[in-house]
């Protein structure tokens, strides 16, 4: 029986997008540590509030914990794994796969348009498992499968290349069932 090999979608000359995993909380030194070594790194981050006993904080926290995501070229994945607090490249069953433009795109409109709160209901026509598509709204074009609905119009998407899942609030008219994710 011969042995498999895994898939590795580096190139030698198009820079393309793949999620590193990095020890938890160091997110933005591994994204300035790499941007030292002139390599593109983007961690997507949202704006909370930390509320203390005697102060109120603005802070900035990654969308998504532990990831980094970086554009490259086949020479620079030694020196991203050489970065300090990177854990490695997250693989799909030990497959080096590039995640599309389109997605880190996404990400970028899902940071940006984190103020707006869609708030209608959620109707019964979409259910858990269901292929969706983002058809209107400052998310169009996201695509995913619904995981889990939580009350009316809360559930989570799980976005299949990067391999997380997120929790949107979403109007359910901006919500299309598809045939396929």
């Amino acid at each position: 029986m011969g042995s498999i090999t895994a898939i590795n979608q580096l190139h030698d000359t198009e820079p393309r997008w793949f999620a590193v995993n990095t020890r938890s909380k160091c997110e933005k030194m591994v994204a300035q540590m790499l941007a030292k070594k002139e390599i593109l790194a983007y961690v997507p981050l949202v704006k909370t509030i930390r509320r203390y006993t005697r102060k109120i904080k603005h802070v900035e926290k990654p969308l998504i914990g532990c990831y980094v995501f970086v554009q490259i070229v086949r020479e620079e994945y030694v020196r991203v794994l050489e970065t300090e607090n990177v854990a490695g490249f997250v693989r799909f069953s030990k497959n080096l796969i590039a995640i599309p433009n389109e997605e880190i795109q996404i990400l970028r409109r899902i940071v940006l348009e984190q103020d707006i709160e869609l708030d209608a209901v959620l109707g019964s026509t979409v259910s858990k498992g269901d292929p969706i598509v983002i058809t209107a709204g400052p998310l169009i074009g996201l695509s995913g499968k619904i995981v889990e609905v939580e009350g009316k119009r809360k559930f989570k998407i799980e976005l299949e290349r990067l391999g997380y899942t997120l929790l949107m609030t979403i109007d359910a008219q901006f919500i299309q069932k598809t045939g396929i994710v």
